[in-house]
This record gives C-alpha cells, structure tokens and sequence, in this order.
C-alpha cells in the first residue's frame, strides 16, 4: 500500500473515533451536533455523484472523415504484414581482425 493511502485511512479512522467519542462521550446523544456532520456529508455524496456542468468531462463526439478511416486502415494493414522495421545501415569488419584474447569471457 502506498504511504498517502495509509495516512488517508488513518485520518479517516481518527475522524470517526472523534465523531463517535463527541457524540457519545457524556452518556447522552446530542443530535444538534450530529446536524452538520451529516449534512456535510450529503452534500459531498450529492456533488460526487452529480457534479457540476463546468467540472463534468466532456468528450465531444466527431466522426473521424473517410480519408482519416483510409489512413488508418492501410497503416494497420502494413504494421501487420511487416513485423521488423529495416534500417540502411550495417556493420563493417575492420582491418585490424579479430583477437580472441582481447574478448572478455563473460557477456
């Protein structure tokens, strides 16, 4: 688990053992001082599940044109037949040859 997670849960158990020891510490429930926490509460849930129009994500919805479609269809259809890309380079042996002592033993 991650240390912001730990520390969340944490701080959300202490908050509850406040909230329980406030209202039952005296002996007695006090529901004024339950009133706020609980509307606090809803309010949250109501935003989290219908938040504002300017904070909702907006994804508009455009249909890609038939050029675009043909672009990528004969991208796919190339990347799939052709699996290893080549390169115009190569490797040219020196002069100088080859020494077996100067290999290291282990790769």
């Amino acid at each position: 688990m991650k240390k912001q997670a730990i520390l969340f849960w944490i701080i959300i158990g202490l908050a509850a053992f406040g909230v329980v020891n406030s209202l039952f510490g005296n002996g007695q429930m006090n529901w004024s001082r339950l009133l706020i926490p609980v509307v606090l509460l809803a309010i949250v849930v109501w935003l989290y599940k219908f938040p504002p129009r300017k904070y909702r994500a907006r994804h508009p919805k455009v249909k890609p044109s038939a050029r675009t479609m043909a672009k990528l269809a004969a991208e796919q259809r190339q990347s799939s037949g052709q699996k290893r890309k080549h390169y115009p380079f190569q490797v040219i042996e020196g002069n100088k040859g080859k020494n077996d002592e100067d290999m290291p033993k282990y790769h």
